[in-house]
């Protein structure tokens, strides 16, 4: 059976993308980053078994680093808008969007690129009616849910902190769900973590984006 692997994603434009690279990276390198993160992932995503990729996207690719080269990986998904004020709105919209009746739903963000195909599939596999897979520093890196309507108990779940994390594991089981845990990855937020997530996913376009700054 399918399952919507729903990837939440932004275009990487200069100056505006993985802006905690900055310094040493400069504001095109951070971009190139970014996009080459968005680009071994959907790498990873298409060529794990059962999935029907989505991408829920926001921003101009027009003016993204490798544009032309995410738009082209692009066409090999379903793209949908994100839309909603805020980004817990945006995910629980996101759930609601992306899978087809009787789906269920592993999203991830573009942050990972270490992820892999038999990675993502065990985690789409498991028996749980929710997991979550925790992040380095306090947040998550993927959620899945055999039911995507319980993505409402996102709402107002405050993100991008050192507790969110904890806080969607309580807003989940306030639902009534019994989330399992997923291995703990560290997603790319500073250059400490860009070079961490390198060194465990040594041979592709990220880590030699990273291998560029000095």
């Amino acid at each position: 059976m399918t399952f919507c692997l729903l990837i939440v994603a932004k275009a990487p434009v200069p100056g505006f993308a993985k802006t905690r690279l900055c310094p040493p990276a400069t504001p095109e390198q951070a971009a190139e980053i970014a996009a080459v993160s968005l680009l071994d992932t959907l790498d990873a995503a298409l060529q794990t078994p059962d999935a029907r990729v989505v991408v829920a996207m926001t921003g101009d690719l027009g003016k993204a680093a490798r544009g032309t080269e995410i738009a082209a990986a692009l066409r090999k998904t379903e793209v949908i808008p994100q839309r909603g004020q805020g980004f817990d709105m945006r995910l629980v919209n996101a759930h609601t969007d992306a899978p087809r009746p009787g789906e269920a739903v592993l999203q991830i963000g573009m942050d990972t690129p270490q992820v892999t195909p038999a990675l993502l599939a065990e985690a789409a596999n498991r028996s749980e009616d929710s997991v979550l897979g925790p992040a380095e520093d306090g947040g998550w890196w993927a959620l899945g849910l055999k039911d995507p309507l319980h993505a409402k108990a996102l709402a107002g779940v405050p993100m991008s902190r050192d507790d969110t994390g904890r806080q969607t594991l309580r807003a989940l089981a306030d639902v009534g769900l019994h989330p399992g845990q997923l291995p703990k990855l560290s997603d790319v937020d500073t250059i400490a973590d860009a070079r961490r997530v390198a060194e465990a996913a040594p041979h592709g376009r990220f880590a030699r984006a990273v291998a560029e700054v000095r």
